[in-house]
């Protein structure tokens, strides 16, 4: 029986690929960011804490979550943060995001790119289930 919010890791040929699973899409989120970065093994500084805001505009659950993730990849290219709690307030069809964290102290691996392929945010019988895959 899997836990109410998750990720594994998925076998992929070239990329690297992991199902999230949670009860609401802020959970999801969340967990998709959390499996994101223990993917690429980015190790936080204890300190600084460091807290970022950011809007972002969606049509669609699946637009959302890869631009969620591509502003938390940017983030981390731009700044060396990265993220272990979210904040999310939704008001039509933008989400207002606070994210707190620290700066970056090792990442084993860069993930380049979050993408679109194969991704189809489902409902299960007590979860959302998806599929992400990276481009390392």
């Amino acid at each position: 029986m899997k836990t109410q919010t998750g990720f594994q890791e998925i076998e992929h040929t070239a990329d690297w690929e992991i199902k999230v699973w949670a009860p609401d899409l802020i959970s999801l989120l969340a967990s998709a960011a959390q499996g994101m970065y223990q993917l690429s093994k980015t190790v936080l500084a204890e300190s600084p804490r460091v807290v970022r805001d950011f809007e972002i505009c969606f049509d669609d659950q699946e637009s959302l979550l890869v631009d969620f993730l591509s502003e938390l990849l940017f983030l981390g290219e731009q700044q060396g943060v990265a993220f272990d709690n979210y904040l999310f307030e939704f008001q039509d069809k933008v989400i207002k995001v606070r994210v707190w964290g620290a700066p970056i102290d090792h990442q084993a691996k860069e993930i380049k790119a979050v993408t679109y392929h194969g991704m189809k945010i489902l409902e299960k019988e007590e979860n959302l289930e998806v599929n992400i895959v990276f481009d390392v």
